[in-house]
């Protein structure tokens, strides 16, 4: 009877634990409902919207509908897709006020199929294991944009490493009014928009694109947001220089991505270009070097050698195609890249700042063990370098100046075109431009199709656009990266003790453990004994 009486109040204690425990369960769902949060762990946040994202749902005005089809069970990685996906819809979902429609469809079934199709999302295939057999199913991975009377589709989701640069992108172009232009300066030897393709293709998405020519006494068209002056090869006339400045003057944002020496890899030698844009440069605070930087910390190239009769390819290090992981910290144009590929790189200087009241800088340095090619350009991809050839550091290579610029033709006459059909100059010369920034990059390549060597070259390409147009948003939302930084370069010594440590470690360990062993048995003997 006590015993009984005594178990009563346990187990009423038992039920009110159970009881309570289910309210709290309860409560932190609804409140987990109606309360978003993430627990974002990883360096960059790389998996917590932006605030430029956020801030982008929050200014939405209007409905606009997102459909995601994305075909249920599927195999990894395409399931984790699907997940991340969702997670990502449901947030940006949170924060647009009511304004984000969501629907997430599995277009499984002929009805479904063909609704998916008639968006614009086409089946793809992909490989499932089933029963102990490798299977193809058909999968559709794709999503439509409904905003108003327009319509944007991204018809396959297989990466989700630039997820959210994608939606806010696409929401982004579908809300904005206008599309901002940038230009293309041409006429002077500069790479056509067919040899740009990639980083047309990839700034098409949020910009319209021209060319601009300024012969005959052309001025940079008005609508013109940012003007792109990429590798030239020849100089250029004093009527072109003036219209680029005066451009500058009247506030429009131009970036230099210039070569000082033009270097050939295939016949292993590089000749300095003259330009003739030194004066001007000068005039805005900035200079670029007739050299070209080698870095220890550098890509590789294929060569062709001969071994014991045979034509044998290798990937061997050339130290003038440097790769740059050195970043301005807090500028947002480069602060989130892991590193990109220059080919024959010049350096850049900022010296004349101060005397102009210009503010500069540096956006993108060489490594710690780096130095300077200055006089004859001959290139010998077996050649042996000794360690005063890298005895520099963080050479500039990319710089960005602001301020109010005085023009480089202020007090002179203005320079006029006498070739047939040209022009006659119109107005007076501007001597001041309002508040401005201008980029100079000391390669002109690094964002061509045939010398595209990895992500961030194209990603610093848009953000430097994206910067000068004033959208800094884009950039910190494209910049978030998954891949893996380079691997940064330790010295000599370092690599010794590290050798030797994996020489002698392991072993001792080994003996240590060993030994612990033993005395362990022998104190466990002994103890028997007794």
């Amino acid at each position: 009877m006590v015993t009984a009486m005594t178990n009563r109040p346990v187990q009423s204690q038992a039920f009110l634990r159970i009881a309570m425990t289910v309210v709290i369960l309860v409560l932190l769902n609804i409140i987990s409902i109606r309360i978003f949060g993430r627990l974002d762990v990883t360096k960059n946040k790389l998996f917590t919207l932006s605030d430029a994202s956020k801030e982008l749902m929050r200014s939405l005005d209007d409905k606009i509908t997102i459909k995601a089809y994305f075909t249920e069970d599927l195999p990894s990685p395409y399931n984790s897709n699907r997940r991340a996906l969702l997670d990502q819809l449901n947030e940006y979902k949170a924060y647009s006020r009511g304004n984000l429609q969501l629907e997430f469809i599995d277009p499984s079934g002929e009805k479904g199929e063909q609704e998916a199709q008639q968006q614009g999302i086409g089946p793809v295939q992909v490989q499932v294991v089933k029963e102990d057999k490798f299977e193809v199913k058909r999968a559709y991975m794709g999503m439509v944009f409904l905003y108003e009377d327009k319509k944007e589709v991204i018809p396959v989701i297989q990466n989700t490493s630039t997820l959210e640069y994608d939606i806010s992108s696409t929401v982004k172009r579908l809300t904005s009014l206008t599309r901002k232009k940038v230009g293309f300066l041409t006429g002077n030897g500069e790479p056509g928009l067919n040899e740009l393709s990639r980083a047309q293709q990839f700034i098409g998405r949020q910009y319209e694109t021209a060319t601009v020519d300024l012969a005959k006494g052309k001025s940079v068209p008005a609508d013109i947001a940012v003007l792109i002056i990429m590798a030239p090869a020849t100089r250029f006339a004093e009527p072109e220089k003036y219209q680029i400045d005066q451009y500058i003057m009247r506030g429009g944002k131009v970036a230099f991505l210039l070569n000082r020496v033009d270097g050939d890899l295939q016949n292993r030698f590089g000749r300095q270009v003259d330009l003739n844009l030194e004066d001007m440069l000068d005039t805005y605070g900035l200079k670029i070097h007739p050299d070209l930087i080698r870095d220890a910390q550098c890509a590789s190239i294929s060569i062709e050698q001969q071994q014991m009769g045979f034509q044998i390819r290798s990937q061997v290090p050339f130290p003038y195609l440097p790769l740059a992981s050195k970043f301005s910290k807090n500028n947002m144009m480069v602060k989130d890249l892991q590193g990109l590929v220059f080919f024959f790189v010049s350096s850049v200087d900022t010296a004349n700042l101060a005397s102009k009241n210009l503010q500069g800088e540096v956006l993108i340095t060489s490594s710690e063990q780096s130095g300077r090619q200055t006089t004859v350009f001959m290139f010998d991809p077996l050649a042996r370098y000794a360690r005063e050839d890298f005895g520099e550091k963080e050479i500039p290579l990319a710089v960005v100046v602001r301020g109010q610029f005085k023009s480089a033709f202020a007090g002179k006459p203005v320079p006029a075109d006498t070739s047939a059909g040209s022009l006659p100059p119109t107005g007076s010369t501007i001597a001041m431009s309002p508040e401005n920034r201008i980029v100079l990059v000391g390669d002109g390549d690094f964002a061509r199709d045939k010398y595209l060597a990895n992500k961030d070259n194209i990603t610093f390409f848009a953000n430097i656009i994206d910067y000068l147009v004033d959208d800094a948003g884009l950039i910190t939302i494209r910049s978030k990266d998954v891949s893996m930084p380079p691997l940064e370069q330790t010295s000599d010594g370092t690599k010794k003790v590290l050798k030797l440590a994996n020489l002698i470690f392991p072993p001792v360990l080994v003996l240590g453990y060993g030994l612990l062993r033993w005395r362990m048995r022998s104190a466990r003997k002994k103890a028997m004994g007794l």
